[in-house]
């Protein structure tokens, strides 16, 4: 009996066929040019959420990071470094943070502080629910104020991001480079636009 770990290598040799048979110089065009991204996109690490298929963009389309709850902190060289190579190196005109409905590190970040290296992480949402708590508090029911935290945070982390040094050197070579915030609804599978054009605050 296969174990899904080789269930991974039989979907590769699969893949492989079938893209081969549909399109014979598939793996040639990819390894002869050079990555040229239109998009970076910075979404959720959850498994329900692979950024090229909700997004219907193809290989060397869209250059991804994926972290808990798609956060973008000023401090994480992970994503500072990932963003910068989108901006300096690939020259990406459009830059996504996407959040989704269903996030267990925004339902997380809701409830009691718990033990462990994630509760740290997760502080970076609870910021922004301090951020907006009044909105917040004056939605009644609980589900709906976790949809709308969710929202919230991708805006958030999209106006954390644009409010980088490096995004505002980028628009200087990129002067039509955008920041955009979308949700994921992973009920009905749709994206939805939170904002564009996403402009740094002061902090």
């Amino acid at each position: 009996m296969h174990t899904p770990y080789d269930q991974i290598f039989e979907r590769n040799r699969t893949w492989v066929r079938e893209t081969v048979t549909r399109d014979p110089d598939y793996f040639t065009r990819l390894a002869d040019k050079q990555q040229e991204p239109h998009f970076l996109f910075i979404g959720c690490s959850d498994s329900r959420v692979p950024a090229n298929v909700i997004t219907g963009t193809g290989a060397g389309e869209m250059f991804v990071h994926r972290n808990i709850a798609n956060l973008v902190v000023p401090t994480d060289f992970n994503v500072l470094s990932v963003v910068q190579y989108a901006v300096d190196v690939l020259r990406v005109k459009d830059i996504i943070v996407c959040g989704h409905q269903g996030c267990g590190g925004v339902r997380a970040a809701m409830k009691p502080h718990e033990t462990g290296l994630v509760d740290h992480w997760l502080d970076h949402i609870r910021a922004v629910v301090r951020l907006h708590q009044a909105e917040l508090d004056a939605i009644s029911d609980a589900e709906r104020r976790y949809e709308r935290l969710v929202e919230l945070n991708s805006i958030e982390q999209a106006r954390n991001l644009a409010r980088l040094s490096m995004i505002q050197a980028a628009r200087k070579h990129t002067p039509d480079l955008k920041v955009h915030a979308l949700v994921y609804d992973i009920r009905e599978g749709l994206l939805r636009e939170l904002a564009t054009e996403v402009e740094p605050v002061s902090a």
